[in-house]
C-alpha cells in the first residue's frame, strides 16, 4: 500500500485506475465468461501501433475448459502453483512484420513487440476497471508454446498473462503470502530525461 500512497501525494494527479492494477498471485475461484475475457481483449484491440499494424494475437483458455491444461502445462513450476487458480490464461504472441500503407510486401517491424506492449497494458487496465486482474509472465516454456499452440513462422511469443480476481492471500503457500503486495516503481528521475540519456544507479 506504501507505493499507492507515495504515488497519491505526487505533484502530478495520476488516477486511480492506475495506481489500482498490480499483479496478483492469489485468486478467488470466480470464473470469467467467455464474453468477459473477451472484453479485456478488445480494449487490447484498441492499441496504438505502427502504422495501425496491429501486430499482437491472444491465444487464450478459461479455467475448465478443453485448452486450460494445455496452457497451464506450458508455465514453470512456480507459476503453475499459483495460476492454477486463476480464471483464464493467455499466450500473447505478436507478428514480426508488417505491410506499410501504399506498399504490398511485408516487411520487418521494429515495433512489433513494443505495439504488442501496449496492448498488453490496455488488457491489465481494462482487467481492473472491469474488476479483475492480470498477472503477466515469462516464467513458461516459450518454443512449447509457440509449437503446441500452432503459432507461424513469422510470430514471436512474447508472454503469458494469468486473469482471476484478486483473492486474499491466505490463499498461497506462506512462502508466496509475503509477496502478495502491490510492487514499488523507480522515481521520475530514474527513468525520465531531458535531452539525452544518463545513466542512473
Amino acid at each position: 500500500m506504501t507505493a499507492k500512497v507515495n504515488a497519491r501525494t505526487a505533484d502530478h494527479a495520476i488516477e486511480s485506475i492506475f495506481l489500482e492494477r498490480w499483479s496478483p498471485r492469489a485468486f478467488t475461484p470466480e470464473i470469467i465468461s467467455e464474453g468477459d475475457l473477451l472484453k479485456l481483449v478488445e480494449a487490447a484491440r484498441w492499441a496504438p501501433s505502427s502504422y495501425n499494424s496491429q501486430p499482437w494475437r491472444f491465444i487464450y483458455a478459461r479455467r475448465g475448459t478443453t485448452h486450460w491444461e494445455k496452457l497451464l502445462g506450458l508455465l514453470n513450476e512456480f507459476n503453475r502453483t499459483w495460476a492454477k487458480n486463476a480464471a483464464a490464461l493467455l499466450i500473447v504472441v505478436s507478428k514480426q512484420t508488417m505491410v506499410v500503407p501504399g506498399q504490398d510486401q511485408e516487411m520487418p517491424s521494429h515495433t512489433h513487440s513494443f505495439d504488442t506492449g501496449a496492448a498488453w497494458a490496455m488488457l491489465a487496465l481494462q482487467a481492473a476497471m472491469l474488476g479483475w486482474q492480470a498477472h503477466g509472465m515469462v516464467g513458461f516454456d516459450i518454443p512449447r508454446a509457440a509449437t503446441e499452440l500452432g503459432v507461424p513462422t513469422g510470430y514471436r511469443v512474447e508472454a503469458a498473462i494469468a486473469i482471476g480476481k484478486a483473492g486474499d492471500k491466505s490463499l498461497l503457500p506462506p512462502a508466496l503470502q509475503m509477496r502478495e503486495m502491490p510492487s514499488s516503481r523507480n522515481p521520475i528521475a530514474a527513468i525520465a530525461f531531458e535531452g539525452a540519456m544518463a545513466e542512473s544507479g
